[in-house]
C-alpha cells in the first residue's frame, strides 16, 4: 500500500496556492473529448506540482505533472522500479496489481549494473540503422492492410484495419513468431495490460498461456535459431559472458509484446485522429512529406492519452517540488502532462508540425527509457508516409468530438477511428 494520507500530509507542498492539493484525485484522469487532455493538468502543473491520486486499485500515489519534475524522477536512480515491494501502490484493482507489479516484470534486473547488462543485450538489436531496415517491411505490410481496408470499403475503422495489426505483425516478426499466431499475441497484450476489464483469473490464464508459448518457442529457437531478435537474445552472450536466463527470455518477450504492440497500435490511430481532427493540418502533410518526421514527434508530444504514464517508487525519502516524498512513495509521471508545460514548449496547447527542437517525454527519459523508440518511430513514420500516398482523401466519418476513448487499459487509446476517403 502506498504512503498514508497523514504521511502525504507531512510533506511542505511548494509552488502552489495553499488548499490547492488538498483534494485528492481519481487517476487516470478523465477528459471531455478523446483527443484533449484533463483540464486538471494545467491548473495541477500550475499550483499542485505533487498531487494526491488514488490508483485503480484504490492505492494512494503523487502524480507529478511538470515538465522538469517528471524528467528529474525519471533520471533520478533513487527511484526505481521495484513495483512489488510490500509498501508501493497496486495499480490495478486485481489481485496482482497489474502487469507493473506481477511476477515476470520482476524477473528483468530493474536496477544497478544488472539492468544495465541486460538492456545491452537489447540495444544491440533496436539501434536507429536497424530499425530502418524494417521500414521497407513495414511500409509493404502496412499497403496490403491499406488494400485490405480498401477493398472493403469505407466508412472503415482505421484502427482496426491498419493500427492494430501492423504492430502485432512486426513484434511478431521481431520474436520470430508465425503470422498464424498473431490473433493469440494481441488476445493476450490486451489482457495483461487491461486494468479493470478482466478478473484476476483470467489475467493469470492469459499470463500461463503466454508463458508456456514463449518457453516452447525459446527452446525452439535455441535448437534452430533464425535471424530474428529472439534467437539472437536466446542464442547470444553479452559482456562478461551474460547470458539471458530462460525467465528473463520470456519476460523480455512479453516486454516487448506489451510495449511493443499497444502502445503503437494505439498511438497510429490517435496520429491519424489528430490530424484529420483539423483537415488543415493534414492539408499541410500533403503539400509538404518533408514534414513527416517532426509530425511524428509532435503527435507523440501532444497525446493527451497516452494511458497511467511511468509509475516509480522510493526506497528513501526525497524531496521533488518543494515537496517531502517519504520512504515507500509510489509516483506517477505524467509524462502527457508534462509534455504540455508552456515553461517548457511554446504554445504547448498547439500542434506545430515543424517543431524543432522538441525534447518531449514521450519515450521516458534515463536508464529506462523506451528500448523500442527507434521502432516505435519508424512503424509511425512508415504508416503515415503510407496513409498520405495511398489515401490523400481520408477525413473522420465522425466529429471529432464523437471520438471514445479505450477505457480501463494502462495504455491509453481510441476505441476505434472511424475514417473514409
Amino acid at each position: 500500500m502506498s504512503r498514508s494520507d497523514s504521511e502525504q500530509g507531512d510533506g511542505k507542498q511548494g509552488g502552489g496556492e495553499e488548499g490547492a492539493c488538498e483534494q485528492v484525485l481519481s487517476y487516470p484522469l478523465s477528459s471531455r473529448t478523446a483527443l484533449g487532455p484533463p483540464e486538471e493538468w494545467r491548473q495541477l502543473r500550475q499550483q499542485c506540482p505533487v498531487a494526491r491520486v488514488t490508483l485503480p486499485s484504490g492505492d494512494e500515489a503523487s502524480l507529478l505533472t511538470r515538465f522538469e519534475d517528471v524528467k528529474q524522477v525519471l533520471s533520478d536512480p533513487r527511484f526505481g522500479r521495484l513495483l512489488d515491494a510490500d509498501d508501493a501502490a497496486r495499480i490495478s484493482d486485481t489481485e496482482s496489481g497489474g502487469v507493473f507489479n506481477d511476477d515476470m516484470a520482476a524477473a528483468i534486473p530493474q536496477t544497478g549494473e544488472a539492468h544495465q547488462r541486460w538492456r545491452r543485450m537489447l540495444t544491440k538489436w533496436f539501434t536507429a540503422k536497424r530499425m530502418a531496415a524494417l521500414r521497407p517491411g513495414i511500409e509493404a505490410m502496412a499497403e496490403r492492410l491499406i488494400d485490405d481496408m480498401v477493398k472493403r470499403g469505407h466508412p472503415a475503422d482505421l484502427k482496426a484495419g491498419l493500427g492494430f495489426p501492423l504492430p502485432v505483425w512486426v513484434i511478431c516478426d521481431l520474436l520470430g513468431v508465425p503470422d498464424a499466431d498473431r490473433d493469440r499475441f494481441a488476445h493476450w497484450s490486451d489482457t495483461m495490460l487491461n486494468l479493470t476489464r478482466y478478473q484476476q483469473e483470467e489475467v493469470d490464464a492469459a499470463q500461463a498461456e503466454f508463458v508456456e508459448y514463449m518457453a516452447a518457442h525459446i527452446a525452439a529457437k535455441r535448437a534452430k535459431p533464425g535471424d530474428d531478435l529472439l534467437s539472437e537474445l536466446t542464442t547470444g552472450t553479452g559482456p562478461g559472458g551474460y547470458r539471458m536466463s530462460d525467465r528473463e527470455l520470456v519476460a523480455t518477450g512479453q516486454g516487448l509484446l506489451i510495449a511493443g504492440h499497444e502502445t503503437t497500435a494505439n498511438m497510429i490511430g490517435k496520429m491519424v485522429a489528430m490530424l484529420l481532427a483539423d483537415r488543415r493540418l493534414w492539408e499541410r502533410l500533403l503539400a509538404d512529406r518533408s514534414l513527416v518526421r517532426s509530425t511524428v514527434e509532435e503527435a507523440l508530444r501532444l497525446d493527451a492519452n497516452p494511458g497511467l504514464g511511468m509509475p516509480r517508487y522510493i526506497a528513501e525519502e526525497v524531496e521533488v517540488a518543494g515537496t517531502v516524498l517519504p520512504r515507500g512513495t509510489t509516483v506517477m509521471c505524467s509524462m502527457a502532462a508534462a509534455n504540455r508545460d508552456e515553461t517548457a514548449f511554446d504554445a504547448a496547447e498547439e500542434m506545430m508540425l515543424d517543431r524543432a527542437p522538441n525534447p518531449h517525454l514521450a519515450f521516458g527519459v534515463g536508464p529506462h527509457s523506451c528500448l523500442g523508440q527507434a521502432l516505435a518511430r519508424t512503424e509511425l513514420r512508415a504508416v503515415l508516409e503510407v496513409l498520405l500516398r495511398r489515401l490523400p482523401s481520408l477525413e473522420l466519418a465522425v466529429p471529432p468530438e464523437d471520438l471514445r476513448r479505450v477505457e480501463g487499459l494502462v495504455i491509453g487509446g481510441l476505441s476505434e477511428v472511424p475514417v473514409r476517403w
